[in-house]
């Protein structure tokens, strides 16, 4: 009894070693998305992000869009630089949105939508300065319900700019984290 008793703990602390160690070999492989340095000693993420140049985003005239346009860019521009100032650039980031909205469910009683949904989709791409070539380009996308029910027109009103700047920041947040992904990664 007493020797099933130490195989069991012997047996315990083998898997304890066996699982420290691989912490241990494994810890070096990760680094913080913002640190000082890449893994290749290239600069840090903030320093490329702060060389973007955001241009003004693409958006129908007069439009909700056109609204958000400006509160895209702005959102873009406190993610790379953290308010900080710009470096010289090195990229140039271009903008297209296109947003919509749709009514998700109605009240049969007074027929108003009682939810709706807001969308807003966004290509970009991003180029370098010196070559002129397209280095990234992709889609963004996001769809933000805000709910109507029983809301005056003010408050409906209300609520549905509160749903664009949602989708706005969702959009800047979504390319911000692409472009880290290209930075650090290369790809």
């Amino acid at each position: 009894m007493r020797r099933l008793q130490n195989s069991a703990s012997s047996g315990r602390f083998a898997r304890l070693a066996v699982v420290l160690a691989t912490t241990v070999l494994v810890a070096g492989c990760f680094q913080p998305l913002y640190g000082e340095r890449s893994p290749a000693g290239a600069p840090a993420l903030r320093e490329a992000f702060s060389a973007i140049e955001v241009l003004d985003v693409d958006a129908p005239a007069n439009s909700s869009e056109a609204r958000l346009a400006v509160q895209v860019k702005n959102d873009l521009i406190f993610n790379f630089t953290g308010g900080g100032s710009p470096y010289p650039p090195t990229h140039r980031l271009k903008i297209q949105l296109a947003g919509g909205r749709g009514i998700v469910s109605i009240d049969r009683g007074s027929a108003l939508p009682n939810v709706e949904n807001y969308a807003l989709n966004a290509n970009y791409t991003l180029i370098e300065i010196a070559t002129g070539r397209a280095v990234v380009g992709g889609r963004a996308t996001t769809s933000v319900s805000y709910d109507t029910l029983g809301q005056q027109r003010f408050a409906r009103i209300s609520g549905m700019h509160d749903a664009e700047r949602r989708a706005a920041k969702v959009i800047s947040d979504n390319i911000t984290a692409r472009l880290a992904s290209y930075f650090v990664a290369g790809s």
